[in-house]
């Protein structure tokens, strides 16, 4: 917002030119639909220097013109874009003087003739009789240019300087000038205005100063001076008052016979031009010479008379035209004042635009954290409505020019911003899960936790988890035989492949302890089949066995099996440890007797071995009862099962054992124990289930005879 308000207060910034445009389209859209009928321009184009010869026009001609225009067309007061400041020398005056006062000054008869033909040559008196006794006000030039000269005379000011107060100080003030001539200036009694307009950075019209400081004394504009004349009485002008009379200027009040208007200014005295969508209405001077107009063209109108033959045009860049006719601004000031529709950017705008951000500002950032990104987008899309309708208001209905292009670029900004940083803070949340469970759970689970990374976090909590232990039978005797660097080696390979099979499951690796394996299910990520996902990955670590045997006797190493206990239950899961070292692991009963599961299997040869727990969680699925486990320490034994693989289609179980497994389970659930022998009797002969069948043997007699688990 302070980046914005300070592009918004920096001369020429692209925040300025952005709102020039911006006001140059709400003029165009608020713009009258018509001309005004009050206010007519006569150009002298084309066909007007066709008719009557190359420009400059003798004087005689131009009275010619301002007689039709009002004593035969009826306007009501007529103004000159024009400048006359040099004598007019076509019609050959000046050399018959010379002649009259020279060479033929004795001759009586050319004295008489010079004194009879001389009015009928004198031009300038022509036009200045014109002046005299038509409602006529005459333009002129200002300039500020280095070495500017002052040429020709200028109509009386409309007041001292000293007597604008501290409003002299805002004023422009300009040097040089280029008047009219002093014959033609004293003859227009109605006076006149100057014809300059103010330039902004980018070449546009858009305001013309009323009122400027000149030789100590204050000028109005062409169409100011024109405005006073028709608001005053026969004979009289308007009355110029100031509002404030003692500060910065906001408003000139005229005041005559014939009505009295308010024209909002700035602290320079300038107005903006109330441009309409249509121009003001132009005749051409060759139509109006030659009495081809309609008889109430002119008639009761304020005619501005100006030059747009190529060569000689005067042309201004404005909001609604690129090359529009200068005399056409001063048409449309003129007809914007007498229709008391000129805009004002009022003194306190500045003060309105930061509250007005400030405002925005506040909202967005107040409820953008709140909202998810497509409510923020209705949010940011319904203020800078809501801004666009209430500065339309303002100009429409008020007459206030309000700066738009700040207000309109604050909430895009912010909404950037706001997405900028939630972005920042979503992936800097993916980072932080990836640091912090990366080495834990696989991949594709952090990547599902960073879509809602606020519900996980390494705080301790109680959950209901699954817990599993995966050791090496007789790693003891392994490691005394092979040398260290083989041993870790070893392990290496056997952890790789039993960390696989726990990431495939969606288990998260806890820790490796010795030649044991530890994971749990069930967290950091919710999983309500944990225990079911634990069992599946332990006989996945048993089907790969043979793939990792077919390794290790590739590289002169002895076969290794696993022995795995599995329990379900309800844990502590966290980032525990000391202030030295941390970990996110797992605390309870139920991790102590998921390793007491594991030390059961290991010492009988049971392979996989679960808790009463698990095989309740699995439902339906197969699992052989191993009995109720002692364990030291604890009043009532450990319900014990051995979960059995789905039986494999097609050759791939061609010995037949899961299909036996499975009818060993029928056997034992429906008490025929001779068909359960048979069985085991089968069973055993396969490599690794002599424990588990010895067992069941055991269990079937009702006498397992096993030492309490440590």
């Amino acid at each position: 917002m302070l980046l914005v308000i300070a592009l918004a207060w920096w001369p020429g910034s692209p925040l300025q030119a952005l709102d020039d445009s911006l006001y140059d389209a709400r003029l165009r859209m608020l713009a009258p639909p018509q001309a005004d009928a009050q206010v007519v321009v006569v150009d002298i184009d084309e066909r007007a220097l066709a008719d009557h010869g190359r420009w400059p026009w003798p004087r005689r001609q131009l009275a010619a013109l301002l007689q039709a225009a009002v004593q035969d067309g009826g306007a009501r007061l007529v103004g000159l874009d024009l400048v006359l400041a040099q004598p007019d020398q076509s019609s050959g005056l000046a050399a018959v003087d010379r002649l009259a006062q020279g060479a033929l000054r004795d001759d009586a008869g050319f004295q008489a003739a010079w004194q009879t033909l001389r009015p009928q040559l004198d031009d300038d008196g022509q036009l200045a009789a014109a002046l005299q006794r038509l409602p006529v006000v005459l333009g002129f030039h200002l300039s500020n240019e280095a070495g500017a000269a002052q040429v020709g005379a200028l109509p009386t000011p409309l007041l001292p300087v000293a007597m604008l107060g501290p409003a002299a100080a805002s004023l422009p003030a300009w040097v040089g000038h280029g008047g009219n001539l002093a014959q033609l200036q004293q003859a227009a009694t109605l006076g006149g205005g100057h014809l300059n307009a103010s330039l902004d950075s980018d070449g546009t019209v858009r305001r013309v100063p009323l009122l400027v400081q000149h030789q100590q004394g204050v000028q109005p504009t062409l169409s100011l001076a024109m405005a006073r004349v028709l608001l005053g009485g026969p004979g009289a002008l308007a009355a110029l008052s100031l509002e404030p009379a003692d500060g910065p200027l906001r408003a000139l009040h005229l005041r005559g016979a014939a009505g009295a208007l308010r024209v909002p200014v700035d602290a320079q005295a300038q107005a903006l031009v109330p441009f309409s969508a249509v121009p003001s209405t132009r005749v051409s001077a060759a139509d109006l010479l030659a009495g081809r107009l309609p008889a109430d063209a002119l008639r009761g109108k304020a005619v501005l008379v100006g030059v747009s033959a190529p060569g000689l045009i005067d042309q201004h860049r404005t909001p609604v035209d690129d090359a529009m006719l200068g005399t056409l601004v001063h048409a449309e000031l003129l007809s914007g004042m007498l229709q008391q529709r000129v805009a004002v950017v009022p003194a306190w705008a500045p003060a309105m635009q930061v509250a007005g951000l400030a405002l925005l500002a506040a909202v967005l950032l107040w409820q953008l954290p709140r909202r998810p990104l497509w409510q923020g987008c209705l949010l940011a899309a319904g203020l800078v409505a809501g801004t666009v309708a209430l500065n339309l208001w303002a100009w429409s209905q008020q007459g206030w020019v309000l700066p738009l292009a700040a207000s309109l670029l604050v909430p895009p900004l912010l909404l950037v911003l706001h997405g900028v940083l939630a972005y920042r803070r979503a992936t800097g949340a993916r980072r932080q899960l990836a640091q912090l469970f990366g080495q834990y759970v696989p991949p594709e689970l952090v990547d599902e936790m960073s879509l809602a990374p606020e519900r996980h976090t390494m705080g301790s909590r109680s959950a209901e988890l699954t817990v599993l232990f995966a050791d090496v039978s007789g790693f003891s005797a392994v490691a005394e035989r092979m040398p260290p660097a083989e041993l870790g080696a070893m392990m290496n390979l056997l952890f790789s492949h039993l960390t696989d099979v726990v990431r495939a499951h969606r288990g998260t690796l806890d820790k490796y302890i010795g030649d044991a394996v530890m994971a749990f299910w069930g967290a950091p990520l919710d999983d309500p089949a944990h225990a079911r996902h634990a069992v599946d990955a332990a006989l996945a670590m048993q089907a790969r066995l043979p793939q990792i045997h077919a390794e290790l006797a590739a590289r002169g190493w002895p076969a290794l099996q696993l022995n795995i206990g599995i329990n379900t239950g309800v844990v502590v899961v966290g980032d525990m440890g000391s202030r030295h070292r941390r970990a996110y692991t797992v605390m309870g009963d139920v991790v102590n007797l998921a390793a007491r599961l594991q030390a059961f299997s290991s010492r009988y040869g049971l392979g996989l071995v679960v808790g009463e727990a698990t095989q309740t969680a699995l439902g339906d699925a197969p699992c052989l009862p191993l009995g109720t486990l002692p364990v030291r320490g604890r009043a009532t034994g450990l319900p014990a099962w051995a979960p059995l693989a789905p039986p494999p289609q097609g050759p791939a179980d061609a010995g037949g054992v899961a299909t036996r497994w499975a009818q060993l389970l029928a056997a034992v659930q429906a008490g025929r124990p001779v068909e359960a022998h048979a069985l085991l009797d089968v069973l055993q002969q396969q490599p690794g289930l002599a424990g588990l069948c010895r067992w069941q043997r055991q269990v079937l007699a009702g006498q397992p005879g096993a030492p309490a688990a440590d």
